[in-house]
């Protein structure tokens, strides 16, 4: 005895994007009669007809619109060949007739429609069976791709290398063309850590960023995002300036190096570089303060941030009296930097207060997401150098930007691109959406 079954049609919908195509498609299927072909026979209802998802692209106007649809209540066995064809007849007839001149395709072009600017497909896609929609949102993963320029070959690598890993591109978005190129790509079946691993070392071979982080719900919730100072949020680093004024610059720009490689422990970098500035008049920190250049990008990243929600902060082991009128002039909510000792209007190479090293960032982190509250799981933390490692690790996304290689590869995503705002994108952010809120904001 022949029962019933589910059938899953799809229909594609290509050609010059103009309003209503997409209104008049759905107006078309709403009414559009089912019927099994044995009606004449015997009197049913017409087969319910469900939408299971939509999709839609524009591309320099042109379109690319999908639709699947469920079709309920289709005999079985023998029958279901039959059944199948005139479900897809019907839905062919109805959207030839919703289009303005769409006409049949030629013999041989069964289930395909087209125009002179457009064409519309109807396939039979699969049996439905539950759990064959798309992969639960726990599964995908973000891909950011970023470069000043992606070419064909460094995008082959990236889709081949999350090919070889069983994954699966269910979604490309463009998010930037300038001042760097980056799409955001959902993949879907792949292992996140291999998946990061490979595609690192392609990265890495071909001299571009990639960036692999979890999709869902955490993206749009509330989010600490926290900033070294010195060679990320800012150019160069202040205490080399300083050194600069106290005729010591080489011998301290020797020790940060170390210090930010790695290979000499941050306190003991930092206490030697501090002896060098005992004595200088204190008035050069104004003089630095008011030399300070932005990395190309912090405003608008800051400014962004500010306007999506994002809590900021700005964690350095540099100094309070140095970066505290920059952290004002960009609204930062929160600081956390060390503090030189001033006796007599001069430096006494020492610090006062909590020293903000290594550690120190990684609990100031913890203290401003408290405070925020926001769990960890939802801070960014970003930085260039050794002393911001345990930062990054315990932040819920770890950026390294420009940074020494210890802390690339320590780091959840890197960045190697002179532009802070690049982090948006990894962020999903697009150009688009950052220039649309500045023009809101000026209107």
């Amino acid at each position: 005895m022949e029962g019933v079954g589910d059938l899953s049609f799809l229909v594609t919908v290509t050609g010059q994007d103009r309003p209503g195509i997409a209104a008049r498609i759905f107006e078309a299927l709403s009414a559009v009669d089912l019927l099994t072909p044995v009606e004449a026979e015997s009197p049913v209802a017409p087969f319910p007809l469900t939408v299971l998802d939509v999709g839609q692209v524009r591309v320099h106007g042109r379109l690319l619109l999908t639709i699947e649809l469920g079709v309920s209540g289709v005999p079985s066995g023998a029958g279901q060949h039959a059944a199948a064809a005139q479900v897809g007849r019907s839905l062919e007839r109805a959207l030839i007739t919703a289009l303005d001149g769409t006409r049949r395709a030629p013999e041989g072009q069964h289930g395909t429609a087209t125009g002179e600017d457009l064409t519309v497909s109807v396939t039979l896609s699969s049996a439905l069976e539950e759990g064959s929609a798309d992969a639960p949102r726990n599964q995908r993963h973000l891909v950011t791709v970023l470069a000043p320029e992606l070419d064909a070959r460094a995008l082959e690598a990236v889709f081949r290398t999350i090919a070889r890993q069983g994954g699966n591109v269910e979604r490309i978005v463009r998010l930037a063309r300038y001042p760097v190129v980056s799409y955001e790509l959902a993949v879907a079946g792949a292992d996140p850590r291999e998946l990061r691993r490979t595609l690192g070392a392609e990265a890495a071979r071909l001299s571009i960023d990639v960036a692999v982080q979890r999709d869902g719900l955490h993206r749009r919730s509330k989010h600490l995002i926290v900033l070294d100072a010195d060679s990320t949020l800012l150019r160069g680093e202040v205490i080399d300036m300083l050194a600069q004024k106290a005729g010591r610059a080489p011998h301290v720009a020797a020790l940060t190096e170390a210090a930010m490689a790695g290979t000499i422990d941050f306190g003991e970098a930092l206490e030697k570089r501090l002896a060098c500035l005992a004595g200088l008049d204190a008035a050069v920190l104004s003089e630095v303060a008011g030399s300070l250049v932005l990395a190309p990008g912090a405003r608008t990243l800051v400014r962004t941030l500010k306007r999506l929600g994002y809590v900021t902060a700005v964690v350095s082991g540099g100094f309070s009296q140095v970066i505290a009128s920059v952290v004002s002039d960009l609204g930062i909510d929160h600081m956390a930097a060390n503090t030189l000792e001033v006796v007599d209007g001069r430096l006494t190479g020492r610090l006062v207060g909590d020293v903000v090293d290594r550690p120190g960032k990684a609990v100031a982190l913890e203290r401003f997401a408290r405070q925020a509250h926001v769990p960890l799981a939802q801070t960014i933390a970003v930085g260039d150098g050794a002393n911001d490692m345990d930062m990054l690790a315990l932040a819920g996304l770890g950026i390294a930007f420009n940074a020494k290689p210890v802390v690339r590869e320590a780091a959840d995503t890197a960045l190697s691109v002179p532009y802070l705002d690049a982090i948006l994108f990894i962020l999903g952010i697009s150009r688009e959406e950052i220039e649309a809120a500045d023009r809101e904001h000026d209107h």
